[in-house]
C-alpha cells in the first residue's frame, strides 16, 4: 500500500513539474517567439547579471510592458509602454525605477513619468573633455529622482507641454587625496536636493516611436531648477535639445541620424547636473561620467538593416565631446560600433539590442569600449 501511495504521488509531482515547465515555456515562447498581429498588450523580461569590482555580483530583471491606448484606431495611435528596472548586488548597492511613456487616443496627449533610486558607487575621473584613467575616483553614490512630462498635440506633428520634477543626490568619498577632494573644479561635493519645471517641445513626424523608419522628431526642454532643504540657494537650470531623422532606402534598409546638444546654465555647476557623455544611447563605447562639464554636444548614425522580421543588424558612427564654454572641432571624440536586434514584438516594433561601442585611444591607455544590453533602439 505505501509503494502504490509513494508511487502515486512521485507521478503526481512529475506531473506538476512537467505542467508547470510547459506553462513556463508557453510564457517565454509567448514573450519572445510569437508574431501576434491583433495589435494587443505585451510583455518580455530581460535578466541581467553581471560583475564588477566595485559591486561585485549584480543579478535583476528588466520588463517592458507595451500596448495600445486605443485599439481600434491603434494603426493611429502610438505604442505606450511600462519599463520597471530592479537589481541589486552582493557588495549592498540597489537600483529601482519605472518609467512610463503613455499615448493617448490618436496621440493626442503624451504623458511621461519615471522615478529611480540608485545606490551604486562610480568612478569619478574630473571635469573636462581631457580627464586621464589613472585620476579614476571611486565615489559613492545615492540618488532619488522624479520626472513627470505632459505634453498637448496643438497643431499637426506639434506637441507644447511642461516638464517639473525633484531630484535628491549624496555622495561619499573616503580618498582623502583623491581628485574628487582636491579638483576645484568640482561643486557641491556632497550633493544636493532641488525641484525643477519648466517648457517642452516636440515636432515628431515619424512614421513609428519604437522602430521608425521614416520622418522627423525634434525635441527639446529647459528645466529651472530650485535647490531645496541643505542646497536652497542654488538656482539653475538645464537645457536639451535632440534631433532625429530617419530614411528608408527601402523595406529592410533604414538610416538614422542623431543630434543632441545639452547645457547646464547657471552661476554654480554642481558636479552630478553636469552633462555627461557616454551611454546606451549616446557615444557607446564610453564609460558614462568619465568626460563631464557645463556643455555636451555629440551625434551619430545607424544603418539599420532588418534581415527578416525576427533579426537585425546596426553599424553605427558617432562622434562628441564636453566643453566649459565653447565647441571645437579638434577636441571631437570618435565613436563606432555595431549590434544586433531581435524582435520580439514584430507588430509593435519592439526588440532587444546588443550593442558594442568603441570609443577613443588615449595615449598610455586601453582604448575605450563598452558593451550594452537592452529595450528598444537607441533613437
Amino acid at each position: 500500500m505505501k509503494k502504490v501511495f509513494f508511487t502515486v504521488l512521485l507521478v503526481s509531482c512529475l506531473l506538476e513539474a512537467n505542467a508547470q515547465v510547459s506553462t513556463l515555456g508557453r510564457f517565454v515562447k509567448r514573450m519572445y517567439f510569437d508574431k501576434d498581429s491583433t495589435r494587443k498588450s505585451s510583455f518580455v523580461i530581460l535578466p541581467i547579471l553581471t560583475s564588477a569590482p566595485e559591486t561585485g555580483l549584480e543579478i535583476g530583471g528588466a520588463g517592458l510592458y507595451s500596448f495600445y491606448a486605443d485599439t481600434i484606431r491603434s494603426n493611429q495611435t502610438r505604442v505606450s509602454s511600462i519599463y520597471p528596472y530592479l537589481s541589486i548586488t552582493t557588495k549592498g548597492q540597489s537600483h529601482f525605477s519605472v518609467s512610463t511613456n503613455y499615448w493617448s487616443p490618436k496621440n493626442n496627449y503624451n504623458l511621461t513619468a519615471a522615478i529611480s533610486y540608485i545606490n551604486y558607487p562610480f568612478n569619478f575621473y574630473g571635469i573636462g573633455n581631457n580627464t586621464r584613467n589613472v585620476d579614476a575616483d571611486p565615489i559613492d553614490e545615492k540618488r532619488f529622482k522624479l520626472n513627470l512630462g505632459a505634453q498637448k498635440l496643438i497643431a499637426p506633428n506639434f506637441y507644447a507641454g511642461a516638464v517639473t520634477g525633484v531630484y535628491n543626490y549624496t555622495y561619499t568619498n573616503n580618498t582623502v587625496n583623491g581628485i574628487f577632494n582636491t579638483d576645484p573644479q568640482v561643486q557641491n561635493r556632497s550633493g544636493g536636493a532641488g525641484i525643477f519645471l519648466g517648457p517642452s517641445l516636440n515636432y515628431d513626424s515619424r512614421d513609428k516611436n519604437t522602430y521608425s523608419t521614416k520622418g522627423i522628431i525634434v525635441s527639446a526642454y529647459y528645466n529651472i531648477m530650485h535647490g531645496i532643504i541643505d542646497d536652497n540657494s542654488y538656482i539653475g537650470g538645464f537645457f536639451n535639445i535632440e534631433y532625429s531623422q530617419f530614411f528608408s532606402f527601402d523595406k529592410k534598409l533604414v538610416l538614422g541620424i542623431d543630434i543632441q546638444e545639452q547645457s547646464l546654465t547657471g552661476g554654480v555647476s554642481p558636479f552630478y547636473l553636469l552633462p555627461a557623455l557616454g551611454n546606451d544611447e549616446m557615444m557607446r563605447g564610453y564609460y558614462n561620467g568619465r568626460f563631464r562639464d557645463r556643455n555636451f554636444i555629440g551625434g551619430q548614425t545607424e544603418l539599420r538593416y532588418r534581415i527578416n522580421d525576427r533579426i537585425g543588424i546596426v553599424g553605427f558612427l558617432g562622434t562628441g565631446e564636453v566643453a566649459h564654454h565653447m565647441f571645437s572641432i579638434s577636441s571631437l571624440k570618435p565613436d563606432y560600433g555595431g549590434g544586433l536586434r531581435y524582435f520580439f514584438d514584430t507588430e509593435k516594433g519592439l526588440s532587444i539590442r546588443a550593442d558594442y561601442g568603441i570609443g577613443e585611444k588615449v595615449a598610455g591607455e586601453s582604448r575605450q569600449s563598452g558593451f550594452y544590453i537592452g529595450l528598444g533602439q537607441a533613437f
